[in-house]
């Protein structure tokens, strides 16, 4: 059997199978998930795949809902580092 690139661990459609499942417990897969994608990977994308793949399951399924929020929380751009003042005289000629 091949391994699947976007869910090689087999997390997502494990999780998908477990009766009883939290939201805790998904937000925590959805994490191990995330970062065990390959480098370069278009979140949005992959999370759409996997929305995609198990849309039989019911809608309010916790890990239908926390790849949701994910889609909203990738999708939303975030400042990242911050501007610093540089000290007068530093980097000047």
């Amino acid at each position: 059997m091949d391994r699947d690139p976007l869910d090689h661990k087999n997390l997502m459609r494990e999780a998908f199978r477990i009766e009883g499942i939290t939201p805790e417990e998904c937000r925590s897969i959805f994490l191990d998930w995330a970062l065990s994608l390959p480098e370069g990977t278009d979140m949005q994308g992959a999370i759409q795949t996997i929305l995609t793949r198990h849309a039989a399951a019911p809608e309010d399924h916790p890990m239908s809902q926390v790849l949701r929020e994910g889609q909203e929380t990738a999708a939303r751009p975030r400042r990242r580092g911050g501007w610093k003042a540089r000290p007068r005289g530093v980097g000047e000629a």
